[in-house]
């Protein structure tokens, strides 16, 4: 979801190209699958493209690419700091919208609340997008 969410946003900000985005998982359950079915219909809904998106575990070659591994819990983190060394950083995607009151983003696949997490990841990419832009001088 996440990763549809940005990638919506960074195409809205006429940033495609500019910036560069993937998501992973920190297990390898559902490699090589689409977003689950509760993502794929709340997408449809705001009418966000998922096309191409499949499933993969996280590797230490990301952990070298990325300038920002951005987890979703603090379960995500600490199992991301344990692959290695990263040469960006790792940050809660929550920690971009400090003014929600949360600091996680619960998994829907096992709640159902794919609403509820939607407007928090919703909120973290907006707050993403603007570090990135500030941070690294895009306009």
């Amino acid at each position: 979801m996440a990763e549809a969410v940005f990638r919506a946003k960074v195409k809205a900000a006429g940033l495609e190209g500019r910036v560069e985005i993937d998501s992973a998982g920190t297990g390898s359950w559902h490699s090589g699958e689409p977003p689950h079915h509760g993502t794929r219909t709340l997408l449809d809904k705001y009418a966000i493209s998922y096309a191409g998106q499949k499933a993969r575990q996280i590797t230490v070659n990301d952990l070298n690419t990325y300038d920002y591994i951005v987890t979703m819990d603090e379960m995500n983190r600490s199992d991301v700091q344990g692959l290695g060394p990263v040469r960006g950083k790792i940050v809660p995607l929550l920690s971009f919208a400090p003014h929600i009151g949360v600091t996680e983003v619960p998994d829907p696949y096992y709640s159902g609340g794919f609403e509820g997490v939607y407007r928090l990841v919703d909120a973290g990419c907006d707050g993403l997008l603007s570090a990135i832009r500030v941070e690294h001088g895009i306009r």
